[in-house]
């Protein structure tokens, strides 16, 4: 009897060490994995670079200029045209334009190639007109 109870608990722990080499195998698939995506995400480097014009109706208005959740400008216009150039950095961009006076908030989808974007305010509503660089 001694030799069957000595059995079993020679085939748990084989069992209990192939469970625990299969959690650490695992575990180091999954660390390259993370580590080959952060290399992926510093590598990535965009050569587009956005031209932002606030053409009319923005003079003496205090504005925010954003792309995504990143801040470019804010501040009062004091001068017509006000040109802004931003390289790309992200894969997906939207122009945000915050009118402080009346915090309406303007948006503008970004495409994916390089481009000028002309803003216009007029009545209260702001505009924008891309042209292809």
């Amino acid at each position: 009897m001694a030799h069957r109870l000595n059995t079993n608990k020679q085939f748990m722990i084989g069992n209990g060490i192939l469970a625990f080499s299969v959690i650490f195998v695992v575990v180091i698939f999954v660390y390259m994995s993370m580590r080959l995506q952060q290399q992926k995400a510093q590598e990535r480097k965009f050569i587009d670079t956005y031209t932002v014009v606030l053409q009319e109706g923005f003079l003496n208005d205090s504005l925010s200029l954003l792309i995504n959740d990143s801040l470019l400008l804010r501040q009062r216009i004091t001068e017509q045209p006000l040109v802004l150039e931003v390289n790309r950095f992200e894969e997906q961009s939207t122009l945000m334009l915050v009118d402080h006076a009346t915090d309406n908030l303007s948006l503008f989808p970004l495409e994916e190639k390089s481009g000028t974007y002309r803003l216009a305010k007029r009545n209260g509503e702001v505009t924008a007109e891309r042209q292809a660089e």
